[in-house]
This record gives C-alpha cells, sequence and structure tokens, in this order.
C-alpha cells in the first residue's frame, strides 16, 4: 500500500469516516530492528500496515505500547477485536471530520 509518510482521502479502516489517512504499520517500525522480530517476520510482513485516520491511530498508540501491539495486536481482526480499541473507534466514529 504505498501510504508511507504521506496521506491521502479514503475510508478508515478502524472508524469507518472518510477524511484523510496515515499509514499505521502492524508491527512498530521501533522494534524492526530487534532480533526476535527480524527473526521471525519477513521484511515484507514487518513493513505491513493499514490505513487509519489520525484519530484512530493515535488512539491505537495512546493505549498500548510498541510492544504490546507487535506481540497481540498485529493484524486488523486483532485490532478490531480489543474492547478498548473498538470503544476508541467507536467513539471517533460519532465525531466531526474537522
Amino acid at each position: 500500500m504505498g501510504l508511507k509518510r504521506q496521506e491521502h482521502i479514503g475510508t478508515c479502516l478502524c472508524c469507518g469516516r472518510n477524511t484523510y489517512l496515515t499509514f499505521h504499520h502492524l508491527i512498530p517500525r521501533k522494534l524492526h530492528r530487534r532480533t526476535a522480530f527480524k527473526k521471525h517476520y519477513s521484511r515484507a510482513e514487518l513493513n505491513a500496515g493499514i490505513a487509519v485516520c489520525r484519530t484512530c491511530h493515535t488512539g491505537i498508540h495512546n493505549l498500548y505500547d510498541e510492544m504490546y501491539l507487535a506481540k497481540h495486536l498485529s493484524t486488523l481482526d486483532a485490532l478490531l477485536a480489543d474492547t478498548a480499541l473498538m470503544n476508541h473507534f467507536n467513539w471517533v466514529a460519532k465525531q466531526k471530520i474537522s
């Protein structure tokens, strides 16, 4: 998905709003150099990500640290199944787009 470091308008995969999107690495970049991650994931898997709005993206990183995200929430399905994140995404879905 060539979204890295640039924004475009589309539908957020978390809240469903049509707005500017950012690129969320499913395995945070901070962990890509760690041996355990280099050993168990290909370069493509480490660079995989999803397009989400800034508000959802901020919420993901405010609720969980990078290690937890990498170990437990490294897929879109896992993010959407997490109760705390779903509460946040549902709240974001009701917010006006500025």
